[in-house]
């Protein structure tokens, strides 16, 4: 697989070499249904691979490295973190900074070299179907920089001595790298650990040109938003696409079973896939499978959404979704690239202890006891952050403060608790420390505990109460 090529060709016929099975277009009046069901197996199984090439082509969709976008196989080094004007991703979180990369091992290997750490810094490594397939901890490196070695499914070649080498499934993969940031005063800190990173091609190290970097390539077709993209393509060119795909990464040993049943309609790697075995239909039928995948994942995933009072987040076994197709979807189209929970997890509030929907007309005190407070293995954190309803973004404010976390300068009750002020007016100085400002309208909270301990891995904590605070 050829990212670079890939993205050439994202919106056009690929090049299959197998042919329709004619037998699957006799059964259409006899067994409508049963294709149908297998139309939604085929579209929930793809999702995330469909994504994940549509999010890279967008992302290597220019000619040199900024801060947002940078060719294949180079790190986009984000520089600052989220407030009320970004924008451009929903949620952001101002806990961490990110460094990320899109790899095409289709041709040769890609080195990675990270810098050790005396903080949370974490490289994730995600296949084309969003699987983590290895965790590198920057704060655990013995080394004062290690170098991890990422191989495609066709490599044969030496490893170098001294490297860890990272077998990819699929030849297209993704490293997000989250570097912890405890506000702006510690940007510069963030940036030298940003300086010590860097990606070359095994080919490159070889030379010993190494520092060279190459030219990509810019098409505005690929200015889009990868989910709404998506979901506007026709059948054909979806599964068309996504067949290339498959071809060039293929599917997991676990997945063969599931292949079986695709291929009867002509959904799986080197096959040619046919829409008008839908029948006249057939326009109608992806138009409210389309519409509809979102909250058909969310039912088939009911049991893996944790709750906790008015909180619940997406448990295990997200990121490592084995043969979970439907939980993965959901995940990919709600947040792609999560963490494994063992990483963090990201509780998530709508409402308040009464059941009453979260908005600035009201003043809220979220408590934590002193005995459940969020604990962490070490390097972990913890943050409270809220985002308007609206659209998910960070909500102005006149302290441009957005979250409040375990770095933040509040104060604590005798008994060793805490409490968090959340409300749209500005309250007394007395609970300035700790308050949280609060839109006019509706908002929710996220409650982000990273290298969370076994207590909330499995939740036996109790999360914290939000409970309107009375007038006085």
């Amino acid at each position: 697989m050829r990212l670079k090529k890939a993205a050439a060709v994202f919106l056009c016929a690929a090049s299959i070499i197998a042919t329709m099975d004619c037998s699957v277009k006799a059964s259409v009046n006899d067994n409508s249904s049963e294709l149908e069901q297998k139309l939604e197996e085929a579209y929930v199984y793809t999702l995330p691979l469909m994504l994940v090439d549509a999010t890279a082509a967008k992302m290597t969709n220019t000619v040199e490295a900024t801060s947002t976008q940078a060719p294949v196989n180079q790190l986009i080094h984000a520089r600052g973190l989220a407030n009320a004007d970004s924008k451009n991703v929903v949620t952001p979180n101002v806990d961490t900074v990110y460094s990320q990369v899109y790899l095409d091992l289709s041709e040769d290997a890609v080195i990675l070299e990270m810098p050790k750490t005396e903080r949370f810094c974490m490289a994730e490594v995600l296949d084309a179907y969003t699987n983590c397939i290895s965790l590198m901890d920057a704060a655990s490196f013995e080394n004062s920089s290690e170098k991890f070695i990422f191989t495609g499914k066709s490599f044969d070649g030496e490893v170098p001595d001294g490297m860890t080498e990272i077998k990819c499934p699929t030849d297209l993969a993704w490293v997000i790298i989250r570097t912890l940031c405890s506000g702006d005063e510690d940007l510069e800190n963030v940036y030298e650990i940003q300086s010590g990173m860097d990606t070359y091609t095994l080919s490159q190290y070889a030379s010993g040109s190494t520092e060279e970097k190459s030219e990509g390539t810019y098409d505005a077709k690929y200015d889009y938003i990868p989910v709404q993209y998506l979901m506007g393509l026709s059948m054909e060119d979806y599964f068309t696409k996504a067949n290339q795909l498959m071809e060039e990464n293929p599917p997991a040993e676990e997945d063969s079973a599931l292949m079986e049943t695709l291929k009867e309609i002509n959904v799986g790697p080197g096959l040619t896939f046919d829409s008008t075995v839908f029948g006249d239909s057939s326009d109608s039928l992806w138009e409210k499978l389309v519409s509809g995948i979102s909250a058909a994942c969310t039912e088939k995933s009911a049991k893996f959404i944790v709750q906790n009072g008015v909180w619940n987040y997406f448990g295990e076994p997200i990121a490592e979704f084995g043969t979970e197709y439907d939980y993965r979807a959901l995940v990919a189209l709600g947040g792609l690239g999560a963490n494994p929970v063992s990483v963090a997890v990201y509780p998530k509030a709508t409402t308040d202890s009464e059941g009453g929907r979260l908005n600035g007309a009201n003043r809220y005190v979220l408590h934590f006891d002193k005995e459940n407070i969020p604990e962490t293995l070490e390097n972990g954190f913890w943050s409270v952050t809220l985002y308007n309803s609206s659209d998910n973004l960070l909500s102005d404010n006149e302290l441009d403060r957005y979250c409040i976390n375990d770095r933040s300068d509040i104060e604590y009750n005798e008994d060793g608790s805490f409490d968090i002020y959340i409300q749209n007016e500005k309250p007394t100085d007395d609970l300035i420390k700790n308050w949280l400002p609060a839109p006019t309208g509706d908002f929710h909270l996220y409650l982000r505990v990273y290298l969370p301990d076994e207590k909330i891995i499995s939740n036996e904590w109790e999360m914290p109460s939000i409970n309107i605070l009375e007038e006085e």
